[in-house]
This record gives C-alpha cells, structure tokens and sequence, in this order.
C-alpha cells in the first residue's frame, strides 16, 4: 500500500483540527452558565403552567445555578420559627407572589428548540445546603397516620455543614443528602398544581435525585418550561409524615435537549441504577406503572424480548416507595447497571 501524499496527510490533518476547533467551540457555547435565585421576578407558587413567561431562557448544555427559598413568610411565622431565619427574599415574596398552591418555585427556564415529543436531561451537578438548619413539622390532618398525630409539632433541625449530618435528637443524626424535591415541566397546555407529581414529573420527592444523578422529562409544552423547588436536605423512602427535612437549597444543573429520545412519563438515572417511576392515586396501580416502564425500558433501550425483561425486573429490580403523601403516589424501579456486563453497558 503506498503512502498518501504529503498534501493528503495536510488535508486530513485541517479537516480534523477544524472539527475539533468547531466540537471546542460549540462545547463552549453548550457550557454557559447562568445563576437563577428566588425573588418576586423568578418564582411561581403552587403551579406548572404552560403559559407562564421564562423567567430565563437557556441553550441546550448550558448550566443553571439554582438557589431555591423553603417557602415564604407567612408558612414560617405559622410554625413559629425564628423571625432571624425569615430573610428578606422571603418577605418580598409573599408580598409580591400569589400563593396559590403548596410549593414556591423558581422558574419558569426556557430551552431554546424544545418542543412536545422532546426530552429534556436534567444531569444534576451539585447540590448542597444554603443554611444550617432545615425544618420538619407534623402538620394536623397531613401525612400517612393523621389519626395518630393530630397535633402541630415543628421541629427546627440543626445541620451540621462540616460533618454533612443532620441533628434529630441527642445521639440521632441523619446524613445529608440534598436534592430539589419538585423538578417539573410545564403541562402540554393550562396549569396543574405543584402538590401531586404527573408525567410533567413536578413534586417527584425522589431522594435518589441528590449530586451526579439524571433526570429524564418528556418535553410537553414549547421550551419546556422547567420550573425547581422544594429543597430536602434528607428523607426516607415514602416521606411519611408529609415533610422531608425542608430547607433552602441550591444546585447546579445542566440542562440537555434530546431530540434523540422520546418518554410518556419521567426516567432516571444514578451512577449505579436505572430508574422508571410509577405515579399513580393507587400505590398498587404505581408499582404496575414502575414496572410496565421498567419493562418497556428494557425492550426499547436494551434490545430484550419482553418476557426476559420481565424475569430481570423479578429477579434484579428494586421497586422502593417515593412518596405515599402526595395525593398521586409514587414507586420507583430500581435496575442495578452491573446487571449488564461487557460492552452492553
């Protein structure tokens, strides 16, 4: 075989250099980052509407900074927290937001190009605490035993930043594990409140979305209309009581468009599992929906028959209880990657 001619060798040499020159520059375009805090001007409160205008509009890759409020000053005044912990930001807020639903979110951002039938990939950088204390509250009438605990009880929960531990009670200490509660998008049209989780994902409570996950949407209205909030430094499978251990919170997040993908409802992902999730009134119906995603998963991504899906999800799936407090109730599946061995990672 004989050699190429120099003057060939120099052409390949330019084509290569001026596709990475232009991989390098579209990389740089796709890593800018933007910072988003809660204020009158960036949050809604209580609800995902497809008719809400972005508060920021971003490119696919880019990266948000995002610092989320636990709520606003009425609520903590309420549960008779110290006026010292109710920033200004807080008090703005209330005097300026309609309150019309459980959560206060910041948002509406925008995607440039997302449209219905996209999927929009939430990888979620970072996460940590923005104060030192979170707050649990047995709230009357709430949670999974009411008729137990009737009576209101707010509990204010030091953190203990260094040691990354949450102090309960003397000798009970929880490890922190922050994560952004509500990560929704906007409904194909109208509005939906922030309370009960849906295909637009919304007030998922999945604990397993903390630092180095990814979160999955179905893109079902133009710019998808991502809105975050709902800060958990820590919580339990099921969220029993009805609070996790509530707290401001802020993280960094890219935000991907997949034109290459298309979901009916929210998918995830952690370095050592994938994730379907199951929403539903009925907790039974939720653990169907877990799997029959699980299952479909496995068939379209995978390349399995169904009914060996089907054994894998007996013999390898987790199915762990999200939330049980949210009026749609939530399972998720959990599949082991090690599952997958050789090149079928």
């Amino acid at each position: 075989m004989h050699a190429p001619p120099i003057r060939t060798l120099k052409g390949r040499i330019c084509t290569l250099l001026t596709g990475f020159l232009l991989l390098c520059a579209h990389d740089a375009s796709a890593q800018q980052s933007h910072t988003l805090k809660a204020g009158p001007e960036t949050v809604v409160w209580g609800y995902y509407d497809a008719s809400s205008p972005p508060v920021l509009t971003v490119e696919s890759g880019d990266i948000v900074h995002i610092e989320i409020l636990m709520t606003g000053s009425r609520l903590m005044r309420f549960l008779g927290l110290p006026e010292a912990l109710i920033v200004p930001a807080m008090e703005s807020i209330q005097a300026q937001v309609a309150e019309e639903g459980p959560h206060l979110l910041v948002g509406p951002i925008a995607v440039v190009g997302a449209e219905p039938g996209d999927v929009l990939e939430i990888r979620v950088l970072d996460m940590a605490p923005a104060t030192d204390w979170a707050v649990n509250a047995i709230m009357p009438g709430s949670g999974s035993l009411p008729e137990l605990f009737g009576e209101l009880d707010v509990h204010l929960v030091p953190l203990d930043l260094q040691r990354n531990v949450a102090t309960l009670a003397p000798g009970v200490e929880v490890p922190l594990r922050p994560f952004f509660g509500s990560l929704g998008v906007a409904p194909s049209r109208g509005r939906v409140g922030s309370g009960p989780p849906g295909a637009h994902s919304g007030n998922l409570d999945n604990k397993e979305l903390v630092a180095g996950s990814t979160l999955y949407l179905p893109v079902l209205a133009a710019g998808a209309l991502l809105n975050v909030g709902d800060g958990h430094v820590a919580q339990g499978d099921g969220e029993v009581n009805g609070l996790a251990l509530e707290a401001s919170v802020k993280g960094f997040l890219r935000l991907i468009l997949r034109k290459d993908m298309s979901l009916d409802w929210p998918r995830a992902e952690t370095a050592e599992h994938y994730i379907t999730m199951g929403l539903d009134p009925d907790l039974d119906e939720a653990a169907r929906m877990a799997v029959r995603e699980m299952v479909n998963y496995l068939v379209e991504e995978r390349g399995l028959s169904a009914n060996d899906a089907y054994v894998l999800c007996s013999a390898a799936v987790d199915l762990r209880v999200t939330q049980i407090v949210d009026g749609t109730k939530g399972i998720h599946a959990m599949l082991p990657k090690s599952v997958f061995v050789g090149n079928s990672k």
